[in-house]
């Protein structure tokens, strides 16, 4: 048994340097690493690129590194709950890669997969499609996109053991689970860190061949990043 717990955040994510490519699990603020974005905050890492799903809201998530100028640049597809990311995109200060959200999804699985470039009809004729290979299948226009990769992936689950295999629960298994397969070296946070042996083998959704450390998480806020009633 290969045992990868480490002690907490800032052990986990104590060789990123600056510069590295980070993939940041969750679904807008649904199962995000929050205890691995505090560190990187404490830490100071500067000139990230970051792949995620959204840029988070500010003073929340990926906002606090918006905020304290550690991203570089931003590769998602959904950024429209974030003031200090749009001032910093629309004054040249943010260098930004926006997808189609199943492009986005897609371009991480096949990195997973070991598969570097696949077809899809997403994007075309529009901006997206600017110098990239178009090809024609069955009469209908392709564009080819590329595999996403990264140094680290950060992602949090909901319950993972000591070998790393990990269970999570329904939205935040968009992202995180293709991301965890996806980085070099993996990174988990988990809200139930238990023994190996206690995880139903049938309900595992990324065995611990992928993941590099896993910690146990504290302090879950769990945020809803745009809050609507209804009156009446």
């Amino acid at each position: 048994m290969i045992d990868k717990r480490v002690s907490g955040a800032d052990e986990a994510i104590q060789d990123i340097p600056d510069g590295a490519t980070l993939m940041i699990g969750g679904f807008g603020l649904c199962g995000i690493p929050e205890n691995c974005v505090d560190a990187l905050v404490r830490k100071g890492i500067k000139d990230l690129t970051c792949i995620s799903n959204n840029a988070g809201v500010d003073q929340f998530g990926l906002g606090m590194l918006l905020k304290t100028r550690q991203i570089k640049k931003m590769i998602s597809s959904y950024v429209g709950e974030n003031a200090e990311f749009e001032r910093q995109l629309l004054a040249g200060e943010l260098e930004v890669d926006l997808l189609p959200q199943g492009t986005l999804a897609t371009s991480i699985q096949m990195a997973g997969m070991g598969i570097p470039a696949y077809f899809t009809p997403a994007g075309y004729g529009t901006e997206i499609a600017e110098g990239k290979e178009v090809r024609e299948f069955n009469g209908k226009m392709y564009l080819m996109e590329k595999a996403l990769h990264a140094s680290f992936a950060l992602v949090k689950a909901w319950k993972g053991d000591h070998m790393g295999n990990l269970i999570f629960r329904k939205t935040t298994r968009n992202f995180s689970s293709s991301m965890a397969k996806a980085g070099d070296i993996t990174i988990v946070e988990v809200e139930h860190l238990v023994a190996p042996g206690e995880l139903d083998p049938d309900q595992v959704h990324v065995p611990g061949i992928y993941v590099r450390r896993i910690f146990q998480g504290a302090n879950y806020l769990r945020r809803i990043e745009k809050r609507t009633v209804a009156i009446g």
